[in-house]
């Protein structure tokens, strides 16, 4: 009960804070302060206080877009582990409703962005489909080799990997699907290079085109789903990359959370050293990552 209260509490608390340490990281790579470590709490806060302006053709479907998401997301993030600890939602198959909920909050996102009438968040909303048609094979690719690893097709079982799975045949495959995750995490959760959070070039925009009409609670709701999102997927990455845990709860949390922030300054480091890719390049390191995973898959069924 206790690992399930502190599982709830770090999904709804911590997401923004990964978002801090990732600017406050490629600030200080550039030489700056940069904005406080707690500046995305600030911004969802000062966001729900404000009021917001409806376009003449917004009907039900843009009001209800953030909504959907922000639960669709937070309902995908109870049925993943954190660490050693087990998920509040486990069932054999729950991997495809994992990915689904995630489909389920693209879905409405773009649904919105189109129920707006703009023809540029159209444009943004097309991308996004076209994007993740290639990241979900990937994805699926990647669950497909944690559950032969595993014997199992639940999320809880799949992602506690073994440190034995790195010594024996398994090291090979972990590291591609490793990869693999770590692209995955960078389209959806729209991280340079893939996109850039905050561009203003209108020809290169793809996520953030699809919300320019939201504003005050419905812009703050987006942010954070957005950064839930992020936390879900570093949490994924995470237990794949780094399996390994003392069984002490009273450290093992700790471990956790420092492998997420961990992960959040990797990125902060990516967005740093490189640019935007140019939108027709976005497809090939798409591919790469279900070359990656689909590889690994094929070294494990050979």
């Amino acid at each position: 009960m206790v690992d399930t209260v502190i599982h709830v509490a770090l999904l709804f608390l911590l997401p923004p804070f990964l978002l801090g340490v990732i600017n406050k990281t490629k600030a200080k790579l550039a030489g700056r302060v940069g904005a406080p470590l707690l500046q995305a709490y600030f911004d969802i806060a000062k966001l729900a206080r404000k009021g917001f302006v409806l376009s003449g053709t917004a009907t039900w479907v843009f009001r209800a877009g953030p909504a959907v998401a922000l639960s669709a997301v937070a309902a995908a993030g109870l049925l993943i582990p954190f660490g050693r600890f087990d998920a509040p939602i486990a069932f054999a198959g729950d991997l495809i409703l994992f990915a689904y909920l995630f489909g389920m909050a693209r879905f409405f996102t773009m649904t919105a962005a189109l129920d707006t009438g703009s023809s540029f968040e159209g444009m943004g909303a097309s991308r996004e489909a076209a994007f993740s048609c290639l990241s979900e094979p990937a994805l699926f690719f990647a669950f497909l080799v944690l559950a032969k690893l595993s014997g199992s097709l639940s999320l809880g079982k799949m992602l506690m990997v073994s440190p034995e799975s790195f010594a024996s045949g398994a090291a090979a495959p972990l590291i591609l699907i490793s990869l693999g995750l770590f692209v995955i995490l960078l389209a959806e959760t729209c991280r340079i290079p893939v996109d850039d959070p905050n561009t203003h070039l209108e020809l290169t925009m793809i996520h953030e085109a699809m919300i320019l009409d939201h504003g005050g609670p419905w812009l703050g709701t987006i942010l954070y789903a957005s950064s839930l999102k992020l936390f879900v997927l570093v949490a994924v990455l995470a237990n794949v990359i780094v399996p390994f845990r003392t069984g002490k709860a009273w450290l093992d949390w700790p471990i956790f959370v420092g492998e997420t922030l961990a992960l959040a300054i990797v990125i902060g480091f990516l967005e740093s050293a490189m640019a935007r890719l140019k939108m027709r390049r976005v497809p090939y390191l798409l591919v790469s990552a279900i070359l990656f995973c689909g590889s690994a898959f094929i070294l494990l069924v050979r």
